[in-house]
């Protein structure tokens, strides 16, 4: 007899984890509650292929490894030559080509250790001044979602700072057909080595039998095991999605060193996400504490004016959505990705998703979770046998 594991949700931490402890020989029911697969990577129709997570991946973790191994990236796509002349930096309101000499100075000084136990605003601030402190912290928040980003380990800060900012290789992958493209491939990839998919399966208690796989959001977790240990830091955003008639003057990326905003073309590397003739945007910036989400958005449309002039007259398609507490961990100083939630809940419960204590940052800590707690999970179903 096969070891039974049960996956609880179908978003790509579900999927690795099936796919993980399929290929290990279990056999894997997965229920997701939704009609479609694919959580946060879910994209609306066409003829604008927009998503409330993010777009890209980074070429430089075992997430990678363990996806492109199995061909679930599919076809890449990357940028035109001219998009290298469309990149560009807010700073005082007004938008730069090239980083700021701070912010420059802190990216090639990426061999100086970071302490995990103070907070990223003072200890840059010490060593490269206050301001270019603030703006590291601002040009960071496209991955923490936090308006405080300053306010977090430094250590932590730091490095997703030399991640995105001073890569050793070209690390960024655009995949082509957007990531509902990667969702169908891991979705087929689980259907191919026999596990069980049944979507509008909403699970309210965890079974009775079998090791299962817990990888929903992890406030959905937390009333699911009834554990209210479940608990980390994470950020608060305002997104838009966007879709314009193109001009020359649009960038293709602006990064934020005011507001911690970002605003990025997605059509540009991939034209079958938006109509021929537009090109497709996603905005996004941090709430601030006790702002509300009109004032959110109206600090957000006056940036993406600063990328796109004159964009509101040429939008031809527009979407806005609030994400609180749903963009990823993020660790406080004295804390590292360790001290997150444990995948091992004992009594054959594993956790995965994007808060637990797995490496990596956003989407990938999604799928690093999900392969060690299906290979935990395939483990204890064994030692039952």
């Amino acid at each position: 007899m096969k070891r039974e594991i049960t996956v609880i949700g179908g978003g790509h931490a579900g999927l690795a984890a099936a796919i993980t402890a399929a290929e290990a020989g279990a056999a894997v029911t997965l229920h997701e509650a939704h009609g479609a697969l694919g959580g946060r990577a879910r994209g609306t129709e066409g003829p604008y292929v927009a998503y409330e997570g993010p777009h890209v991946f980074y070429a430089d973790g075992p997430h990678w490894t363990w996806l492109t191994e199995r061909g679930l990236t599919g076809p890449l796509c990357r940028p035109p030559l001219r998009a290298a002349a469309k990149l560009g930096f807010r700073s005082g309101g007004r938008v730069r080509r090239v980083p700021t000499a701070g912010l420059l100075r802190m990216v090639r000084d990426r061999n100086r250790p970071a302490p995990v136990d103070r907070d990223f605003q003072s200890w840059a601030g010490e060593r490269y001044g206050e301001r270019a402190a603030a703006e590291a912290a601002s040009a960071i928040s496209v991955v923490t979602y936090r308006a405080d980003t300053g306010a977090l380990s430094a250590a932590f800060v730091w490095g997703l700072l030399h991640r995105v900012f001073a890569p050793r290789l070209p690390a960024v992958r655009w995949v082509a057909g957007g990531w509902n493209s990667v969702t169908d491939r891991m979705a087929a990839r689980a259907r191919d080595l026999g596990v069980r998919v049944e979507t509008g399966s909403r699970v309210t208690e965890p079974p009775s039998t079998g090791p299962v796989v817990v990888a929903t959001e992890l406030s959905s977790a937390r009333v699911l095991l009834g554990d209210d240990s479940l608990r980390w830091e994470s950020g608060d955003c305002l997104m838009l999605d966007a879709a314009v008639r193109g001009t020359r003057r649009d960038l293709f990326i602006l990064f934020d060193l005011d507001e911690g905003a970002f605003i990025e073309c997605y059509s540009m590397q991939d034209p079958s996400v938006a109509p021929p003739g537009e090109s497709l945007y996603q905005a996004d910036i941090p709430i601030r504490p006790g702002e509300s989400r009109a004032d959110a958005e109206a600090r957000l449309e006056r940036f993406v004016g600063s990328a796109l002039p004159d964009w509101e007259e040429r939008t031809t398609w527009r979407r806005t959505a609030v994400a609180r507490g749903r963009t990823g961990a993020v660790d406080p100083p004295g804390a590292t990705w360790r001290d997150r939630p444990a995948i091992d809940r004992g009594d054959g419960v594993f956790l995965a998703g994007d808060m637990v204590a797995a490496p990596g940052m956003r989407g990938e800590i999604s799928v690093n979770s999900a392969v060690r707690a299906a290979e935990l999970a395939v483990g204890r179903a064994r030692v039952r046998r």
